[in-house]
């Protein structure tokens, strides 16, 4: 075997020297004697060093083909709403990436024929188009005009991706190197995938997911042959194609590249005709956005996501707009929705008849054309037709509106206070267009999950386009009487009761030498007089015996139940009794959030607008609710009780404290200052407010299943009139509110937590009542109050009613030893010792 192996290479080496003698012998004749051959050797060699050189040159800095292995595109970040339905993109670049098995067969095969139809054969360059460009490079150069590209599918995924768009031999050349260095390291399939995922078609759209519901408001899957046909021709030039100026030209362009698939054999000349004979089909006005009109919520996920992740690529993996991150919310559309029409139709009604309230914005005319300059405002509206506009011309009583789309008309009811370059609302009239006002009275709107904490809806204003303020999380007003619970509250856990007599007496403090004595009275001046139970003072939003509460109970333990239930910051009040009116500062959040607490049986959650989290993979990367569940992730069962999840939120109230709040706003809705509620049917707790002046309007209050908070009032409070109170004002909002979304009510009651005991009393004196029971009636004499144990009212009665009671006993007992039996007659009551109040 060895020598055999042996005398196999040695025959190969005479072979090798024989055939070396054979061409080497001429050559070095001829290189020694010929010249010229010379020269060419020379030539020859300089060419390959150059060329060499110029290799290595042009591929120095060139990106590492390896990297698109692991290529991440920019991707917008998708939200979803409670259901799971998405109902907003943040997006600089509409993108979606789609996998190879997502993409029509006959869509690749569109852009084969357009693009390289000998994709799935070369290596990363096309020989053929090379000439070709080559030719068409010479015959333009000095004219101006670009010449043909001849670039391949591969080439094009180099230039978008890595090389860049630079016009020049230079990037070319480099692009080709990089095209079969990429063939080397993906797939002809990952190719195609990526190259259908970043094409950039117009209309801000990269991908062909991005372009067709740009274009056709459709998904690939929805697309027809000669709509991919179309979406084929745009890497060409996706500016011109799109213009409706351009559509003819567009048209034979798809054209072309349907007869090239027939000619390629991907459709049959019948497909090819009937694809050929329909129109463009091109969606003329803005793509069908699949958002909620919800942007002051958005907005608000919109922040705490970028504090979280940062907002652009270079910020991180997870970016807001480029980290293709999943986000789903706590954001129930239809909840929005009526927050939205109960808020922005309060602000309507009060407004009336006002008249027109001053431009939205105002635009320099002397900074070029108006409609331009609104164009790139961003500034819109959406509530019924009405459009933003800006006036362009104005001449006596008659004026000129122009629209961001460029069309201008004549604009009808204008006011004498209308100028150039103002912008304002306007709705159609006829053929013109009228002028609107927006209110300028504003407000806020919350609705939150008591249990979970979870912002189920919100609203800032009248139209989150307007402007981004947010009222509903960043405008601090006074609460006025809606801070009211938790100064009764800070009551019962320093010894009141709700059944606790608490004077309704001018109540005067001394705040000093400087400042003097300052005497508070109730609302509209009145100095009050007599003694009530605590429930009449809350459910009459009487001032001067929540002051003496609040004194009684001390005001430092005021204040810290304000900051503990988190409606003021610790350190944020003094200990001044008109912060027990709601003097101070608080939020609409705040203040939602402190009235699902009391549902909640004293746990305070925060308000969270985003659950969790995803990033593009589908990991979670963040959550809301990082409860441990012990178990839950068991094999098998082991015989215990199943595995539970503790209770979210802060114990911030004892429980029973909570609950006795609660019951004593039921009696604001069923015959307190909340009454218009009343008809809803259906058990409801809440609390209206009104501020000095008054200044503002609040309703806070709900249900076990969702609390709202809503307040009405100018950005910079003014007066809104004497008429305004926080019943007539503000609690039809949430009327309203809870009137579109019956179906999110459940209408089941509040529950006691233990340590709570239900007796009968007066609602008028408080007195413990046992010879009637509460009825259905809102003005019951008769009510069941909650209180804790030892501290409900004591057994008392009149003199004759206890001797009464003695002889009717003494008469039962008589009977029943003349019978010699023991046992009760017929008709006689059994349960008489619990009547009177034995047993609870």
């Amino acid at each position: 075997m060895t020598n055999a192996f042996t005398s196999s290479i040695g025959s190969g080496w005479s072979r090798f020297r024989a055939f070396t003698r054979y061409v080497g012998t001429p050559l070095r004749s001829a290189w020694q004697g010929n010249r010229l051959f010379r020269i060419g050797g020379y030539l020859l060699l300089a060419a390959l060093v150059v060329w060499l050189a110029g290799w290595a040159w042009l591929a120095r800095d060139l990106p590492d083909a390896d990297s698109l292995l692991d290529y991440e595109p920019n991707l917008p970040s998708v939200v979803r709403g409670i259901d799971g339905e998405i109902v907003h993109r943040y997006e600089r670049e509409r993108r979606v990436e789609l996998q190879y098995r997502d993409l029509p067969e006959q869509l690749m095969n569109a852009y084969i024929s357009a693009e390289d139809e000998t994709f799935w054969r070369h290596g990363g360059i096309d020989a053929g188009g090379f000439f070709n460009a080559v030719v068409d490079y010479i015959s333009k150069m000095g004219s101006g005009e670009r010449a043909v590209g001849g670039s391949t599918i591969t080439q094009q995924v180099a230039k978008n991706i890595l090389v860049g768009n630079e016009y020049s031999v230079t990037r070319k050349l480099r692009e080709m190197i990089l095209a079969t260095r990429i063939e080397d390291v993906l797939s002809k399939q990952e190719i195609i995938t990526l190259y259908l995922n970043e094409i950039p078609l117009g209309r801000r759209s990269y991908g062909v997911q991005a372009a067709a519901r740009a274009y056709f408001d459709k998904d690939v899957d929805e697309l027809e042959l000669h709509e991919m046909a179309y979406l084929a021709i745009l890497p060409r030039a996706p500016e011109v194609y799109s213009r409706e100026a351009n559509y003819d030209t567009a048209r034979e362009r798809r054209n072309w590249v349907l007869a090239q698939m027939e000619d390629n054999g991907f459709i049959t000349a019948q497909e090819m005709r009937a694809a050929q004979a329909q129109p463009l089909g091109i969606n003329e006005g803005q793509r069908t956005e699949r958002s909620a009109d919800a942007g002051y919520f958005l907005e608000e996920v919109r922040r705490e996501l970028i504090e979280l992740f940062g907002e652009e690529a270079e910020d991180g993996r997870n970016s807001v707009y480029a980290g293709g991150l999943w986000v789903r919310t706590s954001l129930d559309t239809e909840l929005q929705d009526a927050a939205r029409n109960s808020l922005r139709d309060a602000m309507l009604r009060y407004h009336g008849n006002r008249g027109w309230t001053g431009p939205i914005a105002t635009i320099n005319p002397d900074n070029g054309d108006l409609t331009e300059q609104l164009r790139s405002s961003y500034l819109s509206i959406s509530y019924k037709n009405w459009r933003v506009g800006v006036v362009t011309a104005r001449s006596g009583d008659s004026a000129t509106i122009g629209f961001s789309d460029g069309v201008e008309a004549p604009l009808s009811n204008v006011a004498s206070e209308v100028k150039v370059g103002d912008v304002v609302a306007a709705s159609p009239s006829g053929s013109n267009w009228r002028l609107e006002a927006i209110p300028s009275v504003s407000g806020g709107f919350l609705a939150i999950a008591p249990d979970s904490g979870r912002v189920l809806a919100m609203q800032g204003g009248f139209d989150s386009r307007l402007g981004s303020f947010n009222r509903a999380t960043q405008a601090n007003r006074q609460p006025g009487s809606t801070i009211k619970p938790f100064v009764y509250a800070t009551g019962l856990d320093n010894g009141m009761t709700p059944a606790s007599m608490i004077p309704d007496a001018q109540y005067c403090y001394y705040q000093g030498a400087n400042l003097g004595e300052k005497c508070f009275t109730n609302f509209g001046g009145s100095r009050g007089g007599g003694e009530y139970p605590m429930r009449y003072g809350l459910e009459q939003s009487k001032n001067l015996m929540t002051v003496h509460i609040a004194m009684d109970s001390g005001m430092e333990n005021v204040i810290d139940t304000f900051e503990r239930v988190g409606i003021a910051e610790e350190g944020e009040l003094e200990p001044y009794p008109a912060f027990a009116l709601g003097a101070g500062d608080t939020t609409v959040e705040k203040m939602a959030a402190a009235y699902a607490m009391l549902v909640n049986h004293g746990r305070l959650n925060d308000p969270t607008v985003i659950d969790y989290v995803q990033d593009r993979d589908g990991k979670v990367i963040w959550r809301a609710d990082n409860r441990e569940c012990t178990g839950c992730n068991m094999d098998e069962w082991d015989g215990g009780p199943m595995p539970r999840f503790g209770r979210t939120g802060r114990q911030v109230m004892d429980p029973r404290t909570a609950f006795q709040t609660v019951n004593m706003l039921t009696g604001v809705v069923q015959r307190g200052t909340a009454t218009r509620l009343r008809d809803l049917d259906m058990p409801l707790f809440g609390k209206t407010g009104t501020s000095s002046g008054p200044t503002n309007a609040w309703f806070v209050g709900g249900s076990p299943d969702i609390v709202g908070a809503t307040y009405l009032g100018f950005d910079q409070p003014q007066n809104m009139g004497g008429w305004i109170q926080g019943g007539n004002t503000a609690a039809p909002i949430f009327k309203q509110f809870v009137q579109e979304t019956r179906d999110h009510w459940s209408g089941r009651p509040f529950i006691a937590p233990s340590g709570v005991r239900m007796v009968r009393v007066d609602r008028r004196t408080g007195r413990r009542v046992f010879d009637a029971w509460p009825t259905d009636e809102p003005t019951s004499a008769v009510i069941w109050e909650a209180f804790r144990p030892d501290t409900e009212p004591r057994r008392s009665q009149r003199q004759d009613e206890v001797d009464a009671m003695r002889e009717t006993i003494l008469a039962q007992l008589r009977r029943r030893a003349n019978s010699g039996s023991s046992s009760s007659r017929p008709g006689e009551r059994e349960d008489f010792v619990e009547e009177q109040g034995g047993i609870y």
